[in-house]
C-alpha cells in the first residue's frame, strides 16, 4: 500500500470503519411483534378450517390466543413503561415466538388435517378439555402426589444429609457406613418395589420409602464429598480462636458443604419424581402417576399429556424453589467464581 493510500485510510472517520448495526432494543420489539403474530395465526388456524373432531374448546383456545397476543403486542410497545416487566417480556420473545408457531403447527398437524393420527396425538383444545372438564380429579391426583413427594423427599434429604456428615466427619462411621452405601446406593429405588411393598404396611408408607431412598443416596455422596473437601485450615484456625467439636461441624463443616449438598438435592428432586410416578402406578390408588395408568387404560391420551404437562411444572416448580433456597443460603458465593 503506498502512503497516500495509507494516509486516506487513516483520514476515513470513525463512522465509516464502523458497520452499520441495529439497536438491541429494536431487534427485541421486532421479535416481540411477530411473535404476537404468531399467536394470532394460532387463534387463525382454530377458527379457518373445521375440526376433524368434536371438541368443544377450539373457540375458547383461538380467544385465548387473541388474548395472549394482544398482551404481548402491548407490553412489546409499552416496554419503556413497563420496568422489569417489560425487560423480562423483551428476553422472552424468542420463545413466546417459538411457542405460538409450535401451537399453530399443532393445530394444524391434528384437528385440522389429522396429519398425527389420532387419538394417539391430541389437539391441544383436547388438553384444554382435560383442564375444564376433568379438573376435580386431576386437582385430587395433584395433591396425593405433592403430599407423598414432600414427604418421601423430605425425609430422604434429611436422613441423607445426616449420613453424609457423620461419614464425612467421623473415620468410624464411614468405616461401618461406606461399604453398605457402596452396596445399596447404586441399585435403583425401583428395585426394592418387591421388599418395601412385603415389609410396610401400606402402599402409601412403602412408596414413601421408595421416594426417601432415591432421594437419600445422592444428599448422602454430595454431602459426604462436601464434608470431607473442607480445608484442613479452616479447621485449624477455628480450633486457634477455642471452638469445639460441635462449633466444627455445625460453623465450618456444614456450611462450606452447603453447595456440594445441593447438587445432591437437585438430584436427589429428579430421581424422586421418577421414583413417584412408577410407585403411584403400582401400589397406590391416588396421585399422577394412578391418574397416567387410569388414562393409559382407556386410551383417553389427552389426559395422559395433560397429567405429563402437571408433572412438569410441578418438578419445574420444585426446582425454581430449590434454587432459589440456594441463592438465599448461599448469597455469600455471589461473585466468588467468575465466568
Amino acid at each position: 500500500m503506498s502512503t497516500y493510500s495509507a494516509s486516506k485510510a487513516v483520514a476515513l472517520p470513525p463512522s465509516a470503519a464502523r458497520p452499520l448495526s441495529v439497536p438491541p432494543s429494536f431487534l427485541a420489539n421486532g421479535t416481540g411483534v411477530v411473535a404476537s403474530f404468531a399467536w394470532v395465526a394460532a387463534g387463525l388456524s382454530c377458527l379457518w378450517w373445521e375440526d376433524l373432531g368434536d371438541w368443544s374448546r377450539t373457540h375458547d383456545l383461538a380467544i385465548a390466543a387473541f388474548v395472549i397476543a394482544a398482551i404481548i403486542l402491548a407490553a412489546t410497545l409499552g416496554t419503556k413503561w413497563l420496568g422489569r416487566f417489560g425487560a423480562g417480556l423483551q428476553a422472552r420473545t424468542p420463545w413466546l415466538l417459538a411457542l405460538g408457531l409450535s401451537l399453530t403447527l399443532w393445530e394444524l398437524a391434528t384437528a385440522k388435517f389429522a396429519w398425527l393420527p389420532l387419538p394417539f396425538f391430541p389437539p391441544p383444545q383436547a388438553i384444554v378439555e382435560v383442564y375444564t372438564d376433568d379438573l376435580p380429579k386431576l386437582l385430587d391426583s395433584v395433591s396425593a402426589s405433592v403430599k407423598l413427594q414432600l414427604g418421601g423427599y423430605a425425609i430422604g434429604a434429611a436422613a441423607g444429609f445426616l449420613t453424609g456428615v457423620a461419614i464425612g466427619w467421623s473415620r468410624s462411621v464411614g468405616y461401618w457406613v461406606h461399604p453398605l452405601l457402596r452396596f445399596i446406593g447404586p441399585l435403583p429405588a425401583t428395585a426394592w418395589l418387591p421388599f418395601a411393598f412385603f415389609t410396610f404396611p401400606s402402599s402409601w408408607s412403602a412408596s414413601t420409602f421408595l421416594i426417601a431412598l432415591a432421594t437419600g443416596f445422592p444428599v448422602t455422596v454430595l454431602t459426604w464429598s462436601g464434608v470431607a473437601s473442607v480445608s484442613n485450615a479452616y479447621y485449624d484456625v477455628a480450633r486457634t480462636l477455642g471452638a469445639k467439636p460441635s462449633f466444627l461441624v455445625l460453623k465450618v463443616a456444614i456450611p462450606a458443604a452447603l453447595p456440594h449438598v445441593f447438587v445432591g438435592l437437585f438430584m436427589g428432586l429428579g430421581a424422586s419424581f421418577a421414583v413417584l410416578v412408577v410407585a403411584e402406578m403400582i401400589g397406590v390408588k391416588a396421585g399422577l402417576g394412578w391418574y397416567l395408568q387410569w388414562a393409559q387404560g382407556w386410551a383417553a391420551y389427552a389426559n395422559m399429556y395433560a397429567a405429563l404437562i402437571v408433572m412438569s411444572l410441578l418438578c419445574s416448580g420444585a426446582i425454581t424453589l430449590l434454587f432459589w433456597t440456594r441463592d438465599r443460603l448461599l448469597v455469600w458465593q455471589k461473585g466468588v467464581v467468575k465466568w
